[in-house]
């Protein structure tokens, strides 16, 4: 069945800060804000044609649901179409995509291979495939769509002709998730991709066997890289696995040669997920495509004509990754998929979202500054409230947030920032990068702008921080993972506590605490000097640092299910006047400290995913693209106001 929505011209967007927001009382305590970033991104672009020989623009759009739906945009009229994808994305989404010679669109990910033909203004085929998304895809001389997916080298075919679809399943298994890209096929019917990152390696599959043959030597496979391979007029196909070993390869054999400049490559429409294929048959081109502004430029070379159209389109919004309270009394976060920066103003109800630099992972408070700590590479912003923004580019000094640095040496993906109770030390925790197993710590001194990388080999060997808390006498409690780098081989095989010297940089203690944990979800610190903490979202304990013992566990996950979770968790929201608050996925928990007892305040009409912090008597938290909140109950105190920072002082 067609399913189309019409989408026309409504409104003239400016270049401000998009605003919105009008709270919505959920009952129970709990309050909708609103979208934090209504907007979409694209994950693949190509310029064609319609049915009628019209240009027009053909974007996969992806929000916090995932790849839902492919927009259609007149190149004349900016009349636009939207339909929906013919699956569930299942928060999926497109990291390859291919225009064919045909002039069909192809996509795979969600294990679905999916067809668009902009003739008949429809997807045409869908098929279920083995997991999962694809990471390259190519058109062989048969016109055969190729694809090869993430995690385990899957291949799949489908003939536009013929209509014949083979799933050929997982053909090259490695114990770490592969990254296969790029694909190419010589003309003599066999396929060729490189894979990475753990170690790379160029696979020959032979379509009539359904062989899969690797090409590189094992010792001579490269450590945290992917290879490359290219499709040559000549009808073989060239690739590497670095710089100066080349490779000739044809009917499935691997030659390798001296030297090698590539040249003469077979055009073929197709790329990653930043695929922007720009050119239109007639010679015109489609020169911006801003999914923010809803604003579309196509120039016209042969008359020199520029038109610039407005467009719209429905989006559910980006998913947020956590919320925290700012110091100008505002609940700010940011946003995965893309890079928008949002601030929820309670006083007036109203909510704002900004471009951003990258994916803000991390969010601390210290005094009058707001830190982020991101992805990727590991970056560190420091955001003044008080000043006006200024986008943030790395060297501009007066940039507002203002870029301190990468640290992708030894964090990749940021999974903890503490603000230090000293007022002056941050200090960032996560997984390394791709490929990579084993993450390591960034200090960073605020008064000399100066920062210290410690490697995960002077931590713990291929473990990664997941949790960190400040404890008496400048020593650091840290809870690990065994998560490696993305696309990384996982070595470690269980999870770890650690005690660090913060002057001297030391590991004092470490210990496998609970047997079979993998990682320590979130920590606090209670005002009676325990540490409160969950291993796998399920498993609560407190644990006395002093003696270096566990004085209490439990299983909660029967009780509450899992905590909420994201790649800079905030389970635990705590104010100043010593309350613990927990974020389970199903709701809004208490801790006791006297007796150590979780219980229920509210369950939550939407999933907790992540937090948090407590603001004006509230508690905020994220859910999808949503910015909700609960209303503390009155337990005797009087109304926790602006507490924030995510930990007791």
């Amino acid at each position: 069945m067609r399913r189309t929505l019409g989408i026309f011209i409504a409104l003239l967007f400016s270049l401000a800060p998009l605003a919105g927001a009008k709270t919505k009382d959920l009952g129970n305590g709990f309050a909708d804000h609103g979208v934090g970033a209504p907007v979409s991104v694209s994950r693949g672009m190509v310029a064609t044609v319609d049915g009628q020989g019209r240009d027009v623009a053909l974007i996969l759009l992806y929000d916090h649901r995932g790849g839902y739906a492919l927009l259609m945009i007149d190149a004349d009229t900016g009349r636009s179409e939207q339909f929906p994808m013919p699956f569930d994305p299942g928060h999926d989404a497109p990291f390859a995509s291919l225009l064919s010679s045909g002039n069909k669109y192809y996509a795979h990910f969600n294990s679905y291979f999916c067809e668009f033909d902009p003739v008949q203004r429809a997807f045409t085929f869908s098929r279920k495939t083995a997991s999962k998304m694809a990471m390259s895809m190519t058109e062989d001389d048969q016109g055969v769509i190729w694809s090869v997916t993430y995690p385990q080298s899957g291949v799949v075919a489908f003939n536009p002709k013929t209509r014949k679809f083979k799933d050929y399943g997982h053909v090259y298994k490695q114990n770490w998730a592969q990254y296969p890209s790029p694909v190419a096929a010589d003309d003599a019917g066999w396929i060729y991709f490189a894979i990475g990152s753990a170690a790379c390696q160029i696979i020959a599959f032979d379509p009539k066997t359904a062989r899969a043959k690797p090409i590189i030597p094992e010792a001579e496979r490269i450590r945290r890289c992917g290879g490359y391979v290219y499709r040559s007029l000549d009808g073989k196909v060239y690739g590497r696995t670095s710089s100066t070993n080349w490779y000739e390869f044809y009917k499935g054999e691997g030659r390798k040669i001296v030297s090698h400049k590539p040249s003469r490559q077979k055009p073929v429409i197709t790329g990653n997920q930043g695929l922007s294929y720009k050119q239109f048959p007639d010679g015109r081109r489609l020169t911006e495509c801003n999914l923010d502004e809803r604003v579309l430029v196509v120039e016209g070379p042969k008359t020199n004509e520029t038109k610039r159209l407005h467009f719209d389109y429905a989006s559910e919004g980006l998913s947020i990754m956590s919320v925290a309270a700012a110091p100008d009394g505002t609940i700010c976060g940011g946003t995965s998929g893309a890079s928008r920066f949002f601030s929820y103003n309670p006083g007036t109800d109203e909510l704002i979202n900004r471009n951003a630099y990258k994916q803000w992972n991390t969010l601390a408070r210290q005094g009058d500054r707001f830190f982020v700590g991101g992805y990727t590479g590991g970056f560190l912003l420091e955001w003044d409230p008080a000043r006006a923004w200024v986008p943030t580019e790395t060297g501009r000094k007066d940039s507002n947030p203002l870029f301190l640095g990468e640290n992708r040496e030894v964090i990749n993906r940021p999974h903890k920032l503490l603000a230090h109770p000293d007022g002056k030390t941050l200090v960032l925790a996560g997984t390394p990068g791709y490929g990579a197993t084993g993450g390591g710590l960034v200090f960073w001194d605020r008064p000399t702008t100066g920062k210290t990388q410690i490697a995960h080999t002077s931590i713990i060997p291929e473990h990664s921080t997941m949790s960190l808390v400040a404890l008496p006498g400048g020593k650091l409690l840290g809870g690990t993972t065994t998560r490696p780098g993305t696309g990384g081989e996982k070595k470690a095989n269980e999870a770890e506590l650690y005690i660090m010297d913060m002057a001297t940089k030391k590991v004092e203690w470490h210990a496998v605490v609970f047997p079979g944990a993998q990682g320590y979800t979130d920590m606090c610190l209670g005002s009676n000097g325990l540490v409160y903490g969950f291993t796998d979202r399920v498993r609560f304990f407190a644990f006395d640092p002093a003696g270096r013992k566990v004085v209490h566990k439990e299983n909660t996950g029967d009780k509450f299910g899992p905590t909420a979770s994201e790649q800079g968790s905030r389970v635990f929201v705590c104010d100043r006047d010593g309350a613990i608050y927990i974020l389970f996925v199903k709701g809004i928990a208490r801790l006791d400290p006297a007796t150590l007892a979780i219980s229920m305040l509210a369950e939550s009409p939407v999933p907790v995913m992540n937090g948090g912090d407590v603001l004006e008597g509230r508690i905020y938290f994220m859910s999808g693209s949503h910015v909700y909140s609960f209303s503390i109950p009155d337990t005797g105190n009087a109304a926790r106001k602006d507490r924030g920072n995510n930990a007791p002082l």
